[in-house]
């Protein structure tokens, strides 16, 4: 018999016409310290099934078994790292995790006990940190006190609930490489839900997606066959990691085009424009080949310019110079994905061009006006959906299209906003209010009221950064579906190195802040219009990937390698003498 036994398991909440499949026939083999990852979509039953595995539900039908023992309920067996930190704020690192050493080994003496504490505390390196608050932790510490306070209890198996999905993606890669030495040193049998795949990739034995409900069920499994440690840097030059990663998202790609939501687009888009374009109105092709020649624009290929731009804020300590010369021209009608770590001040630039945040020094000009305040011809798609959440999703679009196409009929102004949430696949949910939708569907919204305001420049903060990645796919989809058909000039501020070469014509990298400015620009020359999966197939694109995630590399940790080979080329004070 296998370590951990699942078989024919199903659950299903509510009764009669209310009730919900959810999950259905789970069957599951884990043998005695294999690290096995489940992927799948938000709401496809995740974390009712990890549930099931602690004990903290019982299944409708079928049954667990881990080491020979049904599971019943929970146990000191099996460790749970939750997606949220769960630790009890008053209490410092050490007596989070002591509450649960003095609940699994009373047995032992005081002595005993502390000692396993420290081991743990040491072994997720926090031993700097053993007498914090989880309030004077950042989110990635918090999660590694989860992480030592659940191995501290020795459990037979640790089940992992995306456990770093609330993480930026700096301090993500760092758990995950911590996450695998744990594993290599304890072998534990280990249970990661997640929604990653490259994390999957990176950890896991075997990956098993769990396909969307309602009454999901395991799809088939992946075995990873890639030695171990792995190097995820290294990995995007292995073939076999290419071809995994491939077959991967295609699966769950081809899987999640069932459950995609939206009727086809039945209205008309009006031929009007808002004010803030009206000088852009068409002109008449029949007028002297002079006239026309004299109207055109000069302002195309320098259509957005940042000159030397500076963001210094104030502190106790002095100024603090966040963002030091920032120069880039962009084209009308250019995407720009803006990368780099947390800290380097990508917010900060997107921020001083959409108006709201003052320039320091330097200046931003667009389309031949410089901008010294917020206006309609930018819209802004932040990262946290900024929705009013008594009102639908129809009447938060046509907040924007009012103030902006106020010369324009209301049947036209009805019809520009159906037409955008039909193009996001919102087009039968139109009329639920923004506080009964997914974090997911209300960023439909946000970016459908964006294009609906046809603006000048459209800056998108992170836009996809709260959701999960399978969620975020689709969204990138629909994002570069409604860019196609307006060309819009955009700046994207990302993390995602798939997402900036998926997106962009252009990736402009930011080194580490303080003074943080451009470290390289790489142009991307892949065909549009561009899709994931032709994304994956191409023969440039691991090429891109490979000078992101260098560039990444060699900036990570706050490092700045640029002026660490300027002072390699400097004499040291006993050469000069």
């Amino acid at each position: 018999m296998s370590y951990l036994e699942i078989t024919d398991v199903c659950k299903s909440y509510g009764f009669g016409r209310d009730r919900l499949d959810v999950l259905k026939d789970i069957n599951l083999s884990v043998a005695d310290g294999e690290f096995v990852a489940i992927v799948g979509f938000s709401g496809s039953g995740k974390t009712t099934l990890i549930s099931i595995l602690a004990g903290l539900i019982r299944p409708d039908s079928g049954r667990v078994q881990l080491n020979g023992q049904e599971i019943e309920g929970p146990g000191p067996d099996r460790g749970l790292v939750f997606q949220s930190y769960s630790l009890l704020p008053w209490m410092s690192v050490y007596g989070n995790i002591k509450l649960a050493v003095d609940e699994v080994f009373r047995a032992d003496s005081q002595t005993e006990r502390a000692a396993r504490i420290d081991k743990y505390i040491d072994m997720v390196g926090l031993t700097h940190a053993r007498d914090r608050k989880p309030a004077e932790l950042s989110g990635g510490m918090r999660q590694r006190v989860a992480v030592a306070r659940a191995l501290a209890m020795s459990p037979q198996i640790l089940l992992l609930d995306e456990p770093l999905s609330a993480l930026d993606a700096l301090t993500r890669a760092k758990l995950q490489d911590e996450i695998e030495q744990i594993w290599a040193r304890e072998k534990k049998t280990v249970i990661l839900i997640t929604n990653d795949v490259d994390e999957v990739i990176l950890l896991a034995d075997r990956i098993i997606p769990l396909n969307p409900g309602p009454g999901a069920t395991f799809g088939p499994a992946f075995a990873v066959d890639l030695s171990r440690p792995r190097d995820r840097t290294a990995m995007n030059d292995d073939e076999a990691f290419k071809s995994l990663r491939a077959s991967v998202t295609q699966y769950l790609m081809d899987v999640g085009m069932d459950r995609q939501t939206g009727a086809e687009n039945v209205v008309a888009l009006p031929d009007v424009l808002p004010i803030t374009r009206l000088d852009e109105a068409p002109v008449d092709r029949d007028l002297p080949e002079a006239y026309l020649k004299q109207a055109q624009s000069p302002f195309t290929d320098r259509y957005v310019e940042f000159f030397k731009v500076c963001k210094i804020y104030p502190t106790p300590n002095g100024p603090l110079t966040v963002v030091d010369g920032f120069d880039l021209t962009i084209r009308k009608g250019e995407f720009i994905s803006l990368i780099g770590h947390s800290g380097c001040g990508k917010s900060t630039v997107l921020s001083m061009v959409a108006g709201l945040t003052d320039i320091s020094d330097g200046g931003i000009v667009l389309s031949n006006s410089e901008i010294t305040k917020a206006g309609p011809d930018r819209a802004v798609v932040f990262q946290a959906p900024s929705l009013m959440p008594w009102l639908s999703a129809r009447d938060n679009v046509a907040l924007g299209v009012d103030k902006v196409y106020p010369h324009a009929l209301k049947s036209e102004r009805t019809d520009i906003v159906e037409y955008y949430l039909n193009r996001v696949g919102l087009g039968d949910s139109m009329d639920r209010m923004a506080d009964a939708m997914s974090n997911g569907m209300k960023q439909r919204v946000g970016i459908a009221r964006a294009f609906a305001l046809s603006p000048k420049l459209l800056l998108l903060d992170e836009p996809f950064g709260m959701l999960d990645s399978l969620t975020r796919w689709e969204l990138q989809e629909v994002l570069m579906d409604v860019w196609s058909r307006t060309q819009v000039t955009a700046i994207c501020v990302t993390h995602d190195v798939d997402e900036a070469i998926l997106l962009a014509d252009k990736v402009v990298m930011m080194t580490n802040g303080p003074h943080a400015k451009i470290g390289n620009v790489m142009e991307i020359d892949l065909p549009r219009p561009r899709t994931r999966k032709a994304l994956l197939g191409h023969a440039d694109y691991y090429k891109y990937r490979h000078e992101l995630l260098n560039f990444l590399e060699e900036y990570e940790g706050g490092r700045s390698p640029k002026a660490a080979a300027a002072s390699d080329t400097e004499p040291s004070t006993e050469e000069a003498a």
